[in-house]
């Protein structure tokens, strides 16, 4: 029995109104996303596809999947912003991640407070997982504690609170809750 192929296969047709809207509520239907991300997904659809009838406004119909509380852009950047916080990311990273997600800078700037209430605390983690500072095994020479620095600081955490983490000494305690030490430190120093 011969399997079709693609050059057999009848050619798909071209996406009219309807077909887009169908196409932006399946997307929505299975993944949490932002305004700009359907945006970018609907024109992509259209450039692979085509398109029959008068010129797509994709910008409207993503505002109309928002209209419906489809698509919550202030929801889904706490969402990220929360799920990157517990990984070690820090603000740096979140504002990059927001931003390329095309959240709007209302949004963006909602979310920052709880970032930043949270500096230490996912500084932590990451220092944890990745043994840097007080969870490392010993007291790091200058050439590592210089690469420890460097991963903190592109994990999007500040100067002040990435040098901290990184000169403390190494504790027998592995609990984040006994580092009220580094409290002081801010992302913007």
């Amino acid at each position: 029995m011969r399997r079709p192929n693609r050059a057999d296969a009848r050619p798909i047709p071209p996406l009219d109104a309807a077909s887009l809207e169908r196409l932006a509520l399946r997307y929505v239907e299975r993944f949490a996303t932002t305004q700009g991300k359907l945006v970018d997904y609907l024109k992509r659809k259209i450039r692979e596809r085509g398109w029959e009838g008068e010129p797509a406004d994709t910008v409207a119909m993503a505002a109309k999947m928002a209209d419906l509380g489809y698509v919550d852009d202030r929801a889904w950047a706490e969402a990220k912003a929360s799920a990157l916080g517990r990984r070690g990311l820090g603000a740096g990273r979140v504002r990059q991640a927001l931003s390329a997600a095309r959240v709007g800078e209302a949004d963006a700037s909602a979310v920052a407070p709880a970032v930043a209430k949270d500096a230490v605390e996912s500084a932590l983690r990451l220092a944890k997982r990745k043994r840097i500072g007080p969870f490392a095994l010993a007291q790091a020479d200058r050439p590592l504690r210089q690469k420890q620095l460097a991963t903190m600081i592109r994990a999007g955490h500040g100067f002040a609170l990435a040098r901290a983490i990184v000169d403390s000494a190494p504790r027998e305690g592995d609990d984040l809750d006994s580092f009220t030490d580094l409290m002081h430190c801010s992302e913007d120093e």
